[in-house]
């Protein structure tokens, strides 16, 4: 598996729960602590930052500690890979899909000019 399929794995592994999409989206808006992020969930703490280093261990969220807060962050660049890698099979499918309209429309016209 080369280094870019282990990336992705990990990415859409943690996008997979929809607790950590919720943190991912709410990290969208900008940094946020870890009790500002808590807040939304009925979720145990241990269970929240559970959750934050399955985010941290895909790449997809950095914290830093500052004090005695710790404070998350959305990385763009981790995300925008896993984007990427959406966009290129979104045009794959399409092209198929405009390849197979193409079809029937041809196959439509020929049954019609015979019949």
């Amino acid at each position: 598996m080369t280094n870019h399929q282990a990336v992705l794995d990990r990415a859409f592994h943690a996008l997979s729960d929809p607790t950590r999409r919720a943190i991912v989206a709410r990290l969208v808006q900008g940094p946020a602590s870890v009790s500002d992020l808590a807040a939304p969930f009925t979720l145990a703490m241990p269970t929240l930052l559970q959750h934050l280093r399955v985010l941290e261990g895909s790449g997809l969220v950095a914290s830093r500690k500052t004090g005695r807060v710790r404070t998350c962050t959305l990385n763009a660049a981790a995300l925008a890979e896993t984007e990427q890698w959406l966009a290129r099979q979104r045009a794959a499918w399409e092209g198929r899909l405009d390849r197979l309209e193409a079809l029937a429309l041809q196959l439509h016209k020929e049954e019609n000019d015979h019949g």
